[in-house]
């Protein structure tokens, strides 16, 4: 595919989200979801992984996933795509 790519066929982005889904689907069996990338807050990250918004500042803390912080201005923010691709991981 990357051929496809440099002859200018397909974008760059377009690629890298081919060979990301194609990932998941040897992976998981399931593409990953179609979302609109965007910032989240704490409390937005803590109810999409299902746990109180204490015990996800705790384990963000600890070091406990693998996504990371991205400041704006002061305020701590998450991509949600990088979210979505850990829950889809840990669920083997």
């Amino acid at each position: 595919m990357r051929p496809v790519a440099e002859e200018g066929i397909i974008s760059l982005p377009e690629y890298n989200e081919a060979i990301s889904q194609l990932t998941s689907l040897a992976e998981h069996g399931i593409p990953k979801p179609a979302v609109i990338p965007k910032l989240l807050d704490q409390q937005e990250v803590a109810e999409m992984l299902g746990i109180s918004h204490s015990n996800f500042k705790k384990l963000e803390a600890e070091g406990a996933f693998p996504f990371k912080r991205k400041m704006v201005g002061s305020a701590v923010r998450y991509r949600n795509t990088d979210v979505i691709d850990y829950i889809i991981s840990s669920e083997v």
